[in-house]
């Protein structure tokens, strides 16, 4: 059976001594959009993070592309195709919007301004601000320079922490639909989201979450017509 394309596989680890993922399986394929989903305190970002090697495992691996990558840090995973979205303190306030982008492309030696165009084509307005400090943004014109950023390493796999916490619904629907075009055009999407409905809604891939273990995992679409997972964790 073929590998996923990235996979953490029987993860277990937390901070400190206590452990949060007990055996979490993610996985999500080229191309498409996993989404992990659960109640709070579920463990939703500490998997994501154990996928970004920001917490260390104690059992389990991490696998890219077929290659183990389980120990090495986060910048490392970064030079291998990984971009991660953190859910704050994720752009440079004072800095420019095309400050912040540059900054994305800090591990690259070639030429970026293709990338750039890219990310301008893909979220408009961050052409427009391009001169304004990202700090003055709203907090969705924010999260696109922070995606934006992130997409300035090239990644193969893009990971989002929350990406749409703290937006307008209007707001919401736009990003994912950015979302849904950055993977149309080949990067895998990795994302923890609050808005458990309308995230798996546009999911190829969902994962229920229960205090750091797998309950559920099938087609974005099959969990939100599970009616255990609709009156669980989705109210109904």
């Amino acid at each position: 059976m073929t590998q996923p394309f990235l996979i953490g596989d029987g993860m277990t680890g937390g901070y400190g001594g206590a452990d949060i993922l007990h055996n979490c399986t993610i996985a999500v394929e080229k191309g498409e959009i996993a989404v992990i989903v659960g109640p709070n305190g579920a463990g939703k970002s500490t998997a994501m993070k154990a996928v970004f090697g920001m917490l260390k495992l104690r059992e389990g691996s991490v696998r890219l592309q077929g290659e183990d990558i389980t120990t090495l840090s986060p910048q490392a995973r970064v030079s291998k195709g990984m971009g991660f979205v953190p859910q704050t303190s994720n752009i440079f306030p004072s800095m420019t919007v095309e400050e912040n982008l540059e900054m994305g492309a800090f591990i690259r030696r070639d030429e970026i301004r293709t990338t750039m165009e890219q990310v301008y084509e893909l979220f408009p307005i961050l052409r427009d601000k391009r001169r304004q400090a990202a700090g003055e943004l709203s907090g969705g014109q924010r999260q696109q320079v922070a995606v934006g950023r992130a997409l300035m390493t090239k990644p193969s796999v893009l990971m989002l922490d929350e990406p749409t916490a703290g937006v307008s619904p209007i707001v919401m629907d736009e990003l994912f639909d950015r979302i849904i075009e950055i993977a149309r055009s080949g990067i895998s999407i990795l994302m923890v989201e609050q808005n458990a409905r309308q995230a798996l809604n546009i999911a190829d891939k969902g994962y229920v979450l229960v205090q750091g273990e797998n309950r559920y995992t099938d087609t974005g679409q099959a969990l939100l017509a599970d009616p255990e997972v609709r009156k669980s964790f989705l109210g109904g």
